[in-house]
């Protein structure tokens, strides 16, 4: 019973924790199915027998090996095609979850009903406490102060934004949509074509425009965009070498409002080559 509710439990959490995303209850749900349940799906999965370990080192010890787990599973999904992000980081704990909990069921089934490890809960604090050698206090009390510390660096990770904070974001994107191929040979007389993208936290309606240019050349723009506070504007925009060289360096310029200094300026490196 107790695998069977670890599961359901996480197969409610994830979907609540997706829904009030960025929310108070997101992060202290999204803490209750980091923090415990891979952990304990494994210790579960690894020790099936009653007298491998008592309720208080189980739960001590899912608390601390979830603390390993969810940071193996994301450098695990730092090298795949998916990397490190809310979806994928979910599924994944949810994945692990699931396959644990069913070794750690099949597992328990091969034992003789006498042998296996079944949790009970009827458990005092003086018998949780006083059971215990002082190393053991110890380590709990170590694995505790971990626990609140790894709960207060999410929390202050996880904050909301300081409203006082007043900027833009200008970024570029190759032909995938990603930070990545961006064009770098051109034809001569022949378009390149990128993505860019403003995102307005200046927390007031800002005027924006972009010029693009190869040295003092002007090849490109985009003229009178109009963004709301936390509005996001995203644009494929194409230029036109006018010049055959190698390692020509392409200027994208924002400007806010009428100012004559570029905001922001990203750079591309491009080889201009003949018919």
């Amino acid at each position: 019973m107790d695998l069977l509710a670890v599961v359901v439990a996480s197969l409610v959490l994830v979907p609540l924790a997706v829904f009030w995303g960025g929310s108070p209850v997101s992060l202290v749900l999204g803490l209750i199915f980091a923090l415990f349940s891979p952990g304990y799906t494994l210790v579960a999965a690894v020790f099936t027998k009653r007298g491998d370990f008592d309720i208080a080192r189980r739960l001590a010890l899912s608390f601390g090996l979830s603390i390993v787990v969810v940071p193996l599973i994301g450098i695990f999904l730092n090298y795949t095609p998916w990397g490190i992000g809310l979806y994928s980081v979910l599924l994944s704990l949810l994945a692990f979850i699931i396959v644990a909990a069913a070794v750690a069921w099949y597992r328990r089934r091969r034992l003789p009903p006498e042998e296996r490890f079944e949790p009970r809960l009827r458990l005092r604090l003086s018998q949780f406490w006083g059971g215990h050698h002082l190393l053991d206090r110890a380590l709990l009390v170590l694995l505790v102060v971990v626990i609140i510390g790894a709960i207060g660096v999410l929390v202050y990770v996880a904050r909301p934004p300081d409203t006082g904070e007043a900027f833009t974001e200008f970024y570029m994107l190759g032909p995938e949509g990603r930070a990545e191929n961006y064009p770098d040979v051109i034809v001569l007389g022949e378009e390149a074509t990128v993505t860019l993208g403003i995102v307005n936290h200046e927390q007031a309606l800002t005027d924006y425009h972009v010029r693009i240019l190869i040295g003092e050349e002007e090849v490109g723009g985009v003229a009178a965009i109009t963004l709301a506070g936390e509005e996001e504007w995203e644009q494929k925009v194409s230029f036109t070498p006018v010049g055959v060289g190698e390692e020509q360096k392409v200027e994208f310029r924002l400007y806010k409002g009428n100012e004559n200094t570029p905001y922001h300026v990203l750079d591309l490196w491009v080889d201009v080559v003949g018919n």
